[in-house]
């Protein structure tokens, strides 16, 4: 790995910290922490390239072998991760190469190779990924609750089933808690996000939501949200506590590390809840920032439900 290539890893994979919930603390067994942080930087690269926030000099491109021409092309950028994606799948089954496609060309796929070698991990969750970064250059507004979902389906539900892939802890019902707290987290940020997503003309408010407490997508962009902004926000925000109850029963079903490592995920989700409940419910000056005490204070919450 070239040292650039190797900072532009570092960068990527650094973003961890600044996401609501732990990734993969060092409480953790090492190969647990491997593999999650493969995970993570397989999704965080997938999501900027589809945000458009990759390292300005288009060295991520030509990792991917995509040319000058096209290194700000989003969709073809997805279509060039797609085809590294496949290589990395194939070079985890140890079979000989004999298309020509040669290994991974970029090194946070070639760093999943190992994870997914040693989990047998199919190409499901890592498609639906890219797929939902596919939909967010095409589809910018959701008419209702249930869109939104199919939309979370993608984008987040595919991480935690890694999560529990990766532990070897999946079954259907755990699968089914996990959707649930995925999607949940998927709307919270979402709530942290409205300024900031508007200004990639995106809104994942629910249109049919919006209609209803009579707010506009000009009040969206207003410096600081008025009373009807706040009390959609404020509904959306008891969604996404119901979603995270639905999952926490997750926590309870597994033990040692792994019940801490999840209870960091719903705790979270509602420490970052918590945030924009103490800014009125307010998100437009910048995304409520969660605290460590209110992280810590979800997961013990959901380390005691049903308990």
């Amino acid at each position: 790995m070239t040292a650039q290539a190797d900072a532009r890893t570092r960068a990527v994979l650094d973003k961890a910290a600044h996401e609501n919930f732990p990734v993969a603390p060092r409480m953790l067994p090492k190969a647990w922490r491997r593999d999650l942080m493969a995970v993570y930087g397989y999704a965080r690269l997938v999501d900027d390239i589809g945000d458009g926030d990759l390292a300005p000099g288009g060295h991520d491109a030509a990792l991917l072998g995509v040319g000058p021409e096209s290194a700000h092309d989003r969709l073809a950028l997805l279509d060039a991760f797609e085809a590294d994606l496949y290589r990395a799948l194939h070079a985890a089954t140890g079979r000989p190469d004999t298309t020509g496609a040669g290994p991974p060309r970029h090194p946070l796929l070639a760093a999943l190779v190992p994870t997914v070698r040693a989990h047998a991990l199919g190409p499901e969750p890592f498609l639906g990924l890219i797929e939902a970064n596919r939909q967010d250059q095409k589809v910018r507004r959701y008419e209702t609750l249930a869109d939104l979902e199919r939309y979370c389906e993608l984008s987040a539900n595919p991480v935690g089933r890694l999560v529990l892939a990766v532990t070897g802890t999946a079954t259907p019902e755990r699968l089914r808690h996990s959707d649930a707290v995925c999607t949940g987290l998927q709307i919270v940020e979402h709530l942290q996000d409205v300024a900031e997503d508007l200004r990639r003309d995106r809104v994942y408010l629910p249109a049919r939501d919006m209609r209803r407490f009579g707010v506009t997508e000009t009040d969206l962009a207003a410096p600081t949200a008025g009373a009807p902004l706040r009390a959609l926000i404020a509904f959306e925000c008891e969604r996404g506590h119901r979603l995270l109850d639905q999952g926490t029963p997750l926590v309870r079903s597994v033990r040692g590390r792994l019940r801490l490592l999840l209870a960091g995920y719903v705790g979270g989700g509602r420490a970052a809840l918590a945030a924009i409940r103490r800014a009125g419910h307010d998100v437009l000056p910048g995304p409520p920032a969660p605290t460590k005490a209110g992280l810590l204070r979800g997961a013990g919450a959901a380390l005691r439900r049903e308990g």
